[in-house]
């Protein structure tokens, strides 16, 4: 895909771009938290490239947290990558390894909650998707600008955008530094680091 209209749409499908679900894994709802689950849970990112402190606001995307909460809690994120890093944009991460290899979800799809008010400016974390507005599952995106063109705007096909449910709250710098990296082809895939960026731990701290 190559870079108004054209470049946006662009830019959003490599948003989306392996964000969803495998259409044969039929796996159980995201696991609940007892009912006591904090309005702010806390994750840290431990990469290869220094930590992410992020504050998740389970207020404003209660399913979309607790389903992330659940792929922490389970250790899906250790091992995978930064996949995508695209400067003045987003990175992406949260479904690869660092072979490029999809690891499968474990969970079914959640429901897009980017209508909840917070819009996708930088620092914050949001869901990744395919096409399908409901598609999101375990990949994320933190992103490095004001995307405001991912934000909700209808609930159409082109209009849900993409779901805030966090925001980085210490370690900004590490991914500005991921921004930085020397990115390439990985077969089919661009815009993957040369130098894969694993992270090497995942988990709620707060």
């Amino acid at each position: 895909m190559k870079r108004l209209f054209a470049f946006i749409f662009a830019l959003m499908l490599s948003v989306v771009g392996c964000g969803g679900s495998n259409a044969n894994d039929k796996a159980a709802a995201p696991a609940t938290t007892g009912g006591n689950m904090s309005a702010n849970p806390i994750i840290l990112i431990e990469t290869t490239k220094g930590n992410i402190k992020i504050e998740l606001d389970a207020a404003a995307a209660p399913k979309t947290v607790e389903n992330i909460l659940a792929y922490v809690n389970d250790g899906f994120y250790t091992g995978t990558i930064f996949h995508r890093v695209i400067p003045g944009f987003m990175v992406q991460g949260g479904g690869m390894t660092a072979t490029m290899q999809e690891k499968a979800d474990k969970r079914a799809p959640v429901q897009n909650e980017a209508d909840n008010g917070l819009k996708n400016d930088r620092g914050t974390l949001a869901m990744a998707r395919t096409m399908d507005p409901h598609s999101g599952s375990s990949q994320f995106f933190i992103n490095v600008k004001n995307n405001d063109f991912l934000n909700f705007r209808s609930k159409t096909p082109q209009g849900w955008g993409y779901a805030v449910f966090g925001k980085v709250i210490e370690g900004m710098d590490v991914v500005d530094a991921i921004v930085g990296v020397k990115t390439g082809n990985f077969g089919p895939h661009g815009d993957v680091p040369v130098e894969p960026i694993l992270m090497n731990k995942v988990s709620v701290v707060e």
